[in-house]
């Protein structure tokens, strides 16, 4: 009976990369976000700031994207190598971010509601404390910005073709969650230092309305993105079906039958091709073709043979 050694045939499917310093730096902003937020929702509860809730609340979201992105990392390194995860784990922090958008929907929700009800019926304001504790807010949130932001000397560049991206899009998207949180911790000193100096207390409640805008509107964007990685949606931002079949059609002869693609990582698809051909050539050549597409990582292409003399039709 003879063997076969099936190491040329197999890879791994970790396609999650070394994630090690953004999951550190990640763990950093959870404490230091958890403790200003903590702060900032007590402070707003005491002296009766809507507008220092909501960007408590606000930092909250925040939080959670952070929690869940620490745990994806922290599960998706423990589980790499788990061959029951068909594709990886890929998907873990898109589902807990899709659940935490539920959520902070809701509470956004609860703030406007608050915000409404304290713009009917006003309530007596601690200014100067809540200015003091929403400026605390706004440093935190530009010390988080700096821990978090990308540093481009961290990447391996390659420019060998323009659909290849090194950046860690996870820790990208949480840098730019961090700007947005600055903006509304400076909306916050405004209200509180208008309301102050101006004696413009309906700016308080008005600037918990704006927070709850802000939410939802990062709650949609989180809901819509996150959803179609769930639901192998190719990403409108994606040219890869398109890149796929000129690549593969460009001999005039093969023709592409059927075409899936779907996200397994950040910035990282699984392809599944079938082709036909008068005269086909093997998957490795197809497979080869495809190979300057860095983001595809996982590619199956199944040949077909036309015997039919006419040309395959479109």
């Amino acid at each position: 009976m003879h063997t076969t050694n099936m190491k040329a045939w197999q890879h791994e499917h970790n396609f999650s990369g070394d994630t090690s310093s953004a999951e550190a730096r990640t763990r950093r902003v959870v404490v230091l976000t958890g403790a200003m937020m903590l702060v900032e929702i007590v402070a707003g509860y005491f002296f009766h700031s809507m507008a220092l809730l909501a960007d408590g609340w606000h930092m909250g979201t925040h939080l959670a994207a952070f929690v869940l992105a620490a745990l994806a990392y922290f599960y998706g390194r423990r589980h790499a190598k788990d061959a029951r995860f068909t594709f990886g784990t890929g998907k873990v922090g898109a589902l807990g971010a899709f659940t935490s958008a539920i959520i902070l929907s809701i509470i956004a929700l609860v703030i406007a509601g608050d915000s409404i009800h304290r713009l009917l019926v006003p309530q007596a304001i601690q200014f100067r404390e809540a200015i003091a504790i929403a400026v605390v807010g706004l440093v935190v949130n530009f010390v988080s910005a700096l821990m978090l932001k990308d540093d481009p000397h961290h990447h391996h560049h390659d420019h060998s073709h323009a659909h290849g991206h090194h950046h860690d899009l996870n820790l990208k998207a949480a840098y730019a969650h961090v700007l947005a949180d600055t903006l509304t911790a400076l909306g916050a000193v405004v209200a509180l230092s208008a309301g102050y100096f101006l004696g413009w207390v309906w700016l308080d409640p008005a600037m918990g309305l704006v927070g709850t805008v802000v939410i939802l509107s990062w709650a949609w964007t989180l809901l819509r993105d996150t959803g179609s990685i769930l639901l192998d949606r190719v990403p409108a931002s994606s040219d890869l079906p398109e890149v796929i079949r000129e690549g593969i059609e460009g001999d005039g002869d093969t023709k592409i039958s059927d075409l899936h693609i779907w996200q397994v990582g950040v910035n990282k698809f699984a392809a599944i091709i079938s082709v036909v051909a008068h005269n086909p050539k093997t998957a490795e050549e197809y497979r080869r073709i495809l190979k300057i597409h860095e983001e595809l990582v996982h590619v199956t292409v199944e040949v077909n043979r036309c015997e039919s003399d006419h040309a395959i039709a479109a």
